[in-house]
């Protein structure tokens, strides 16, 4: 008989299967972070002007992986959710796709986003064979976790590795495949809609105290600049001295306590049969309600799609419009 997963396996196994792994997504503070660590520090600030795209054969990423198509791509295989939040933003709808997030209104919506064919496998493991099924044009797939597929692709297709790691990584790419696919208008309208949201909401930044935390039960994990594109955005949104302390290290509850959070964002990660907020499971821990926001009721359960997984500009302007109304 197969031994279940602890409940710290199950945390780690959950994150990995949204894409959030920790390990692989860098370990800086990100450039919207303080030195000291402190949150004060809301970075440079963000230039709403759009340079204009042109379309291209080839294109570089912000990591500096590189791809080349004859043909603008047309036929896109998405691996991880920022390929599907790119293609939505550009108005081209995925060839096939291991994401929920086209089912969430803002995207293609739940009638429309059942339409997409779904890559079997899941995040950490999808088939080949079913990818190369729908004949496509472009795959593209998180680098540190679908790179290993590229050798079984070669001579299909063309596979495109992406590792966001902050906001701008993520305009980086949205560009790109606009360059790539010749929807440089498209592109640029989106990426001047985030950058004009988030000028906005960081003029407005308020000072308050803010926390994501994820998990699937009471082992959670704190989603800090560098590691989680969302919280990137946070030292700009609000007070976030949270950083990063590698692949193993996380904060107690204890410490947690001691920061007096205003308001928390609470995303649930779901895996296997598991079900139930995590903000529900974690009070039962006495600590939880003496921290300032669960006291309050500023507690916030948000859309792990969008929130975990997304990274990209239509997410990421979800959690930005989300996050300045929770903060005000």
């Amino acid at each position: 008989m197969t031994r279940p997963p602890t409940r710290a396996a199950r945390l780690l196994a959950a994150t990995a299967a949204l894409g959030v792994l920790l390990a692989g997504c860098g370990t800086g503070t990100g450039p919207e972070t303080s030195p000291a660590g402190d949150g004060t520090d809301r970075g440079p600030g963000v230039e709403t002007t759009v340079e204009p795209i042109e379309p291209a054969r080839k294109v570089t990423g912000p990591d500096g992986a590189s791809v080349a198509t004859d043909a603008e791509p047309r036929r896109i295989v998405c691996l991880v959710a920022l390929c599907d939040d790119m293609l939505t933003e550009l108005g081209i709808t995925p060839a096939a796709t291991n994401s929920a997030l086209l089912a969430h209104p803002d995207f293609l919506g739940p009638r429309k986003a059942k339409e997409v064919p779904v890559v079997p496998g899941g995040f950490l493991a999808p088939e080949v064979e079913a990818i190369l099924s729908h004949k496509p044009d472009l795959v593209i797939g998180l680098g540190d976790t679908h790179g290993k597929l590229a050798p079984a692709l070669e001579g299909a297709t063309v596979f495109w590795p992406v590792q966001p790691e902050s906001w701008q990584d993520s305009v980086g790419y949205l560009r790109a495949l606009a360059a790539l696919t010749g929807r440089t208008e498209q592109g640029e309208a989106a990426e001047k809609r985030f950058r004009t949201a988030l000028a906005e909401a960081r003029r407005q930044r308020s000072d308050k105290t803010a926390l994501i935390i994820f998990g699937s039960d009471e082992n959670f994990g704190v989603a800090t600049p560098g590691t989680d594109v969302a919280a990137g955005l946070f030292p700009g949104l609000a007070h976030y001295p949270w950083q990063s302390r590698g692949v193993e290290g996380s904060y107690s509850m204890e410490e947690i306590l001691a920061r007096d959070v205003d308001v928390l964002f609470v995303e649930t990660l779901s895996f296997g049969g598991g079900d139930g907020k995590l903000s529900e499971k974690l009070a039962d821990n006495p600590l939880w309600s003496k921290i300032p926001a669960v006291r309050n009721g500023d507690v916030h359960e948000v859309d792990p799609e969008v929130w975990a997984k997304g990274r990209g500009t239509r997410s990421l302007g979800i959690v930005v419009d989300e996050a300045t109304a929770a903060l005000r």
